[in-house]
């Protein structure tokens, strides 16, 4: 493929690692439950596609999220996957346990900057879902596993509205206090603009947190999601999450529409020449393929361009 051109921009990464987050986050969200080995061959085609950071699945109860009940039976078809590294979500101690039995070396806690999240979502207050995490993140580390923190909730909050930055940040510093090897922005409801995306990653820098070792997670329902990342890059972050085929939203948030896609987000970082690894057209394939699986078209405008011109 011949485009997009390659037209450098100063001041940006020289390669942006994507944590493909398409089979855990984008599966959750259907209203039917995806087969195992569906879920298993999408997590080895988008593999084959060059993502090195697969989140598999979670392991959080069934009774929250049923779509993901299959934990135990899908890791081990997917573990095997050599150079890829498969994160699963943890959501407290025996999450945790499920994990480490079946060999899982990245685990990821799911915290919230806001109490009306934390409670409709881990049904706890903010300081007590922290709480919770603290012995999580403690034994995962002490079993030498690398630990993702998610903040959900960071630019906006649908029962709550702006998010003070500061609380923000006082979610961020306690997750890396505990131990997080890493942390994740999320603009859960796809509110965030690219000046706010800014200031936040500026005050966490202020505040002692390392733009190293944030991540950023839009979802695109104003359709900001590039633009927001296009400034995360800006101020150096290098690990963008996305969802193959824009798939996944948020079950507790229901004006969380699709994640960032994937393909959308290649496209971009291929016309500003940063490396990412992936066969943009394998991807592609992949996400179309799953579409057909779901039963619907990918809303990723990639995906819809590529695969009109391959018809």
């Amino acid at each position: 493929m011949t485009l997009p051109m390659t037209v450098p921009a100063p001041g940006l990464p020289a390669r942006v690692r994507i944590h493909e987050v398409g089979a855990r986050d984008g599966l959750q969200n259907e209203k039917s439950t995806v087969p195992t080995d569906v879920k298993a061959e999408f997590v080895r085609r988008l593999a084959e596609a060059g993502l090195t950071t697969i989140e598999a699945t979670s392991f959080v109860h069934p009774k929250w999220v049923p779509q993901l009940a299959d934990a135990e039976q899908l890791f081990p078809l997917v573990s095997g996957l050599e150079g890829v590294e498969l994160p699963v979500l943890v959501p407290n101690d025996r999450g945790l346990d499920r994990a480490l039995a079946l060999g899982a070396r990245r685990v990821a806690v799911f915290a919230s900057a806001t109490e009306s999240f934390a409670k409709a979502n881990l049904n706890r207050t903010l300081d007590e879902s922290l709480a919770v995490f603290k012995p999580v993140v403690r034994r995962a580390k002490g079993e030498g596993v690398h630990v993702r923190g998610y903040v959900s909730m960071c630019f906006g909050d649908p029962w709550e509205g702006a998010v003070p930055l500061p609380q923000v940040v006082r979610v961020c510093k306690a997750l890396v206090a505990m131990g997080c090897d890493e942390l994740s922005l999320g603009d859960t409801i796809g509110v965030a603009t690219p000046g706010h995306v800014r200031a936040l990653l500026s005050l966490l820098n202020e505040e002692g947190v390392p733009t190293d070792v944030v991540g950023v997670h839009f979802h695109d329902t104003y359709g900001q999601a590039l633009a927001n990342t296009y400034a995360a890059l800006q101020h150096g972050v290098t690990t963008v999450d996305a969802s193959a085929g824009g798939l996944g939203g948020c079950p507790y948030a229901k004006s969380a529409t699709g994640n960032l896609a994937t393909e959308d987000l290649v496209w971009m970082l291929r016309g500003l020449g940063i490396d990412t690894g992936v066969d943009l057209g394998l991807l592609v394939a992949t996400s179309d393929w799953m579409a057909g699986q779901l039963g619907r078209p990918s809303p990723s405008r990639t995906v819809r361009a590529l695969s009109h011109k391959e018809q």
